[in-house]
């Protein structure tokens, strides 16, 4: 396989490397991953991120599995293993589904070539959406995110993240307001840390400071990204989405869900059918990674902490797609569906 590199994941002299987005900002570590118990434990603790990003990963690593000259019944069994480890994203199952496809067709020769067309895929990809979301933003417009949309989470410049690039890059004069994104504060760790990369002026705010903003005329448009796009348009994305879209709707805002069409999902028919992954309870209870441990609530504190929300379709008002832009009519009429 040759050579790939992205931000947070490169495939160099026969080595799949991860870069550990749990230390970020503060530690920039590469990770090797050479089997599939690594890059499953890499993907539950959030090591390796992102709905694109980890369909790709785990991609590339059943390709380096192939060329390790591991056997179709446990390359199939490595497949279906890294596409349990994440439910909600759509992206790892349609990753795993095209790769076993490639190897019961053409065999494990062709793994290699599969797993390097998911990933310049991809930088096409999200190349695509942030010329196409960029088109929306007015100039001087402050922009609201959430989570983290960028480099980290794709092979490309990213999903919402590389719309608002492109919109820096055209010199539109943009700021953006960061959520921070709790529990895991991947916005102010993670988005926080491109926005620097990027030249882009942000600020970051807790999450519970949106509406606030948005009633005080501060916030001119809202960008997120998307795990899992239905058919009908509701879409699952990082929890705290449907608060801003809930406050972006009563405030007048347009809300922009941004995404590829690997994220869409035409079998799922709307949100209630989206699975949402539930995590530890002590993500809740206090925060750890690069920023030490901290507890700030009883230890046996009972938690519930979903990693995802569904926002409905009827507060979307644009679905930003490699494909185009497409509206609330367009999707009522049926247009997710005949994606693929």
């Amino acid at each position: 396989m040759k050579d790939l590199i992205a931000t947070s994941l490169k495939y160099q002299h026969g080595q799949l490397l991860v870069l550990d987005q749990y230390q970020l900002p503060h530690r920039e570590v590469w990770l090797p991953c050479d089997s599939v118990e690594a890059m499953v434990a890499m993907i539950r603790k959030l090591q390796i991120r992102g709905a694109p990003l980890i369909g790709i990963g785990a991609s590339l690593l059943l390709a380096h599995l192939a060329e390790q000259e591991t056997g179709v019944p446990a390359l199939e069994q490595a497949a279906q293993t890294l596409r349990e480890s994440r439910p909600t994203a759509v992206n790892l199952m349609n990753c795993m589904d095209r790769m076993l496809a490639t190897l019961h067709r053409d065999g494990t020769a062709a793994l290699s070539a599969t797993a390097e067309a998911i990933f310049d895929e991809d930088i096409e990809l999200c190349r695509r959406m942030a010329e196409q979301g960029a088109g929306l933003i007015r100039p001087g417009s402050a922009i609201l995110t959430h989570c983290n949309t960028g480099s980290l989470a794709t092979a490309g410049v990213g999903t919402a993240i590389g719309v608002i690039g492109e919109a820096q890059r055209l010199g539109k004069g943009i700021h953006v307001y960061v959520d921070e994104t709790r529990p895991l504060l991947q916005g102010g760790r993670l988005t926080s840390w491109e926005m620097r990369r990027l030249g882009v002026p942000y600020t970051l705010i807790c999450d519970n400071m949106a509406a606030m903003l948005m009633a005080q005329g501060k916030i001119d448009c809202v960008l997120v990204g998307a795990d899992r796009i239905a058919a009908n348009g509701d879409f699952a994305n990082k929890v705290g989405t449907y608060s801003l879209a809930v406050n972006a709707h009563y405030h007048g805002i347009p809300f922009y869900a941004v995404a590829p069409y690997t994220t869409v999902d035409p079998q799922c028919p709307d949100g209630s059918a989206i699975p949402i992954e539930q995590r530890a309870a002590d993500e809740v209870r206090g925060v750890g990674g690069s920023f030490g441990e901290i507890v700030w609530s009883p230890g046996d504190a009972p938690v519930y902490n979903p990693a995802f929300d569904v926002t409905p379709a009827q507060l979307v008002t644009g679905w930003i797609l490699d494909t185009g832009i497409l509206t609330p009519q367009q999707v009522a009429e049926g247009s997710l569906s005949h994606l693929r």
